[in-house]
């Protein structure tokens, strides 16, 4: 059974070769209770990705709704975030008023030092009429005084911006994040570990772009062009309808090709996380690749990928090429019919020079205002895309919610588990039961073995412990308490599991020891590290203790990775133990050791354990054997021998006929 802590690549990773093919040679596992007996049942493997279809489902659902028609509208999803921070945006806004402000005035200021210091007569009795007392160089000063205080409050506007556009962006990952932790790991066998990263990271650096930046030039945008056109109607209103009359004409390609920027944006971004998806994979995989030998096949499947997203960015690149090239042919061409206009005017003695430099210069910011928004409408239509991808994560429902008014497990927790007539379907297949009306009672402190074939349903029963799901009927009991009026943490933290393969994250052997317990002392740590036989080893490496393991800790041995698992395990001490083959990566002389360990530390604790080595089972309390979904036998090993029923025919197949009362103690 395999649960995921995290969203590190090893924990998801997919095998590169076929997986319905049978696995390589080398990784075959030794004989076992599931090798030797025959069933029809499903693969845990093919259930767990049942389980996840539904997720899938409802992804492309939702993506098939939007495509019908992508427009802004994911992005007021944004609004929230950027409210929790009202006085940063306050004083953005203020500084986005006053650089609007003074950049609409520079051209006033334009207007006079051109007329005042090189218009003729009329226009030197105007500025002596307007500043009787001025100097000619206080006009110039006076331009260059407005330009330094424009550059200080535009620094002002970015830096609000940016620190809002970060802090949402923070915000809204940290959000994805705990979303993600919260769902069933059903979810994740059906999502790849690169897609996830790619909304995670790329998506939301997108949304970073446009919140901290694409959205300010857009507002100040809006409001220098607006004044601007404002402005220019006050200065002359014939030049002033010719540069509106373009405005249908920009206008129309924005609406049009827009659109098509965002879904071919959409696009660019899914195929980039297919991208990075099929590199996780293969990356993950590096060891089997190269004893494959299949890097060049590898290095095609990328490369495919690769060129596919280079083809989606391509199609978003030519839309926004001719966009841009319609928008700026259309603007010049105007803005050159209204500079020839405007220079008869001139000649005829209708506007003075520095009128016309006014109105030329606010025509410019009114023309650049629109070409500014058509590169920001472009931008602002990807974030739209990257939000949709975001929000689909977060749409994603977890099956599993804390009751509105949780009961308290007894303290201290006895340790008694009941299974009352539970029946459990994953949501993928409801019609097919996977448990059958399973009673099953586990007295405080018993140690019981599950055994069974392949999809007999004995990963499901831990699954069930831990409340990754809920049973469709029966009711599952922890000392009398049902666990679905438990908070699910307050549940989780009365068990520790140790899996088959269990996952290790990048840090120190500490700090993988300390998730079982984060405020454990390190003599703990140590101690936990001795009763599971890891501590010689440990003090090998480097750095003993401190020794960064690197992801997944691939330096380490399988053994040395399973014992750092268990020492987790102890460590957590909680009062019901897990066991997923727990020793199957040991040695024989190593398994000895961890079963002494083991038989200490559940002197005081129940276990459940799923094994088929025979030194566990039958070191067990109490054997309960399982098959298609149902409790068919229980009892000791010589008990169940005795009866020659399923178990007993699981020893002969191991270890023949003869003499099956004294099976080795070891495989």
């Amino acid at each position: 059974m395999e649960i995921r802590f995290s969203l590190s690549p090893a924990s998801l990773k997919t095998p590169p070769w076929d997986v319905g093919a049978a696995p390589p040679t080398f990784l075959a596992q030794p004989p076992s209770f599931e090798d030797n007996v025959t069933d029809t049942a499903k693969p845990r493997a093919q259930v767990d990705q049942d389980r996840g279809s539904s997720f899938a489902t409802q992804i492309e659902n939702e993506q098939a709704n939007r495509e019908k028609g992508r427009e802004l509208k994911p992005l007021s999803r944004l609004l929230p975030y950027v409210l929790r921070y009202p006085l940063t945006l306050f004083l953005f806004v203020i500084f986005l008023g006053l650089a609007a402000t003074l950049t609409l005035a520079l051209p006033g200021a334009f207007r006079l030092v051109v007329d005042c210091g090189f218009g003729g007569a009329s226009a030197s009795e105007l500025c002596t009429d307007l500043l009787p007392n001025a100097e000619l160089s206080t006009f110039f000063l006076a331009g260059i005084g407005l330009a330094l205080l424009l550059g200080l409050v535009s620094a002002l506007r970015f830096y609000f911006i940016s620190r809002l556009g970060e802090r949402v962006v923070a915000d809204l990952r940290k959000n994805v994040f705990n979303h993600l932790l919260s769902l069933s790991p059903a979810f994740y066998v059906s999502t790849r570990t690169g897609e996830v990263l790619s909304r995670l990271t790329t998506d939301t650096t997108l949304i970073q772009t446009v919140v901290g930046s694409s959205v300010s030039v857009a507002i100040r945008t809006v409001v220098t062009t607006g004044g601007a056109l404002a402005l220019m109607v006050v200065v002359n209103w014939q030049l002033s309808l010719m540069v509106l009359a373009l405005g249908p004409v920009i206008l129309g390609p924005i609406m049009i090709f827009g659109r098509r920027v965002q879904r071919f944006s959409r696009d660019s971004q899914d195929t980039l996380a297919d991208a990075s998806a099929r590199a996780s994979e293969s990356l993950t995989a590096i060891e089997t690749v190269q004893a494959f030998t299949r890097e060049e096949q590898e290095r095609g499947r990328f490369g495919d990928a690769v060129e596919t997203n280079f083809a989606a960015s391509l199609r978003r690149i030519r839309t926004r090429a001719y966009m841009t090239a319609i928008i700026f042919s259309v603007v010049l061409a105007g803005l050159m019919a209204v500079l020839w206009f405007g220079a008869i005017q001139v000649q005829s003695g209708a506007i003075t020079p520095g009128a016309m430099t006014q109105f030329v210069m606010y025509a410019f910011v009114a023309v650049s205002g629109v070409g500014m928004l058509t590169e920001t409408y472009a931008e602002v239509m990807r974030a739209a895309g990257a939000t949709e991808r975001l929000m689909e994560l977060l749409s994603a429902e977890a099956e599993i919610e804390a009751p509105v008014d949780p009961k308290s497990l007894p303290q201290p927790l006895a340790g008694r588990i009941r299974f009352d007539d539970v029946t459990f379907a994953y949501p993928a297949r409801p019609g097919e039961d996977v448990l059958r009306n399973v009673a099953l009672e586990v007295a405080p402190g018993e140690t019981i073995a599950l055994v069974g074939p392949s999809g007999a349903g004995k990963s499901t029963i831990f699954q069930l412990l831990l409340r990754l799901y809920d049973p469709a009927a029966g009711a599952i009991s922890l000392d009398d308490t049902d666990i679905r009026d438990v908070d699910p943490v307050a549940l989780r933290n009365a068990l520790a599991i140790v899996q088959q393969n269990a996952p290790l994250f990048s840090g120190s052997v500490s700090d993988n020891i300390l998730f079982g317990r984060p405020d454990a002392s390190r003599e703990e740590v140590i101690e936990a590290a001795r009763a599971a036989n890891a501590h010689d080893f440990i003090m090998a490496l480097p750095e003993g203790y401190d020794t960064q393991l690197g992801e997944n800790a691939s330096t380490l041995s399988g053994g040395q990775r399973q014992r750092l698992a268990i020492a987790r395990a102890i460590l957590r001490d909680a009062p019901i133990l897990l066991l997923d083959e727990a020793t199957s990566a040991l040695d024989s002389e190593s398994e000895q050791v961890i079963q002494q360990a083991f038989e200490r530390v559940s002197r005081d604790r129940t276990t459940l354990v799923i094994a088929h080595r025979l030194a566990t089972v039958r070191e067990a309390d109490r054997i309960v054997v399982m098959e298609n979904g149902a409790v068919v036998d229980q009892g000791t090993h010589d008990e169940l021998l005795a009866r020659g029923g399923l178990y007993a025919r699981y020893i002969e197949l191991q270890f023949g006929a003869s003499d099956r009362r004294n099976t080795p103690e070891t495989e």
